[in-house]
């Protein structure tokens, strides 16, 4: 029991990680990633992963404990059930299980990565909500001039509630 407990606490994972980072999918369709990830994934209590893309346009790695929670979530929704049907046919028609192998690395289906053109390609990764966003360089372009385009606008709009 004792022991249990021990190795519990050894698997509480470092804080997520902060900022966005290049990476790399290979010719093998592995990500490979940043040490910072690799560090907060290894400190899951589990080691199973989904990967998968809700929309078609980012790659999403979920921890298994999340990906559960986001199956209930569908599973329960109480919306349109052609919305959740959706999300959850896209989310299966490109996700696969996975680990992160001794060198940081996580296997893509090669549908994932033909769908969304990752093949052999640089990738901007970030965490978000739990989950590793993975996503193209253009795709990470795009978003960028959006966030410049608005960007007095969102600042207004947080400060007002305490953003500084």
């Amino acid at each position: 029991m004792a022991e249990e407990v021990e190795n519990q606490e050894a698997a509480v994972p470092d804080e997520p990680p902060r900022g966005i980072y290049p990476a790399r999918l290979d010719d093998r369709g592995r990500l490979k990633l940043p040490e910072k990830f690799q560090k907060y994934l290894a400190g899951l209590p589990e080691k199973k992963l989904f990967v998968t893309s809700k929309d078609r346009v980012m790659a999403s790695v979920y921890p298994i404990r999340l990906w559960r929670a986001n199956e209930e979530v569908i599973k329960n929704f109480s919306g349109k059930r052609t919305v959740a049907g959706r999300v959850w046919f896209t989310t299966q028609d490109l996700g696969s299980e996975a680990e992160m192998d001794g060198q940081g690395r996580i296997q893509f289906s090669p549908e994932l990565r033909r769908d969304l053109h990752m093949e052999n390609q640089p990738v901007k990764v970030l965490f978000e909500n739990g989950a590793i966003l993975v996503m193209t360089e253009d795709t990470f372009q795009q978003k960028r001039v959006q966030s410049q385009k608005s960007a007095e606008e969102d600042l207004d709009a947080l400060g007002q509630v305490g953003f500084v």
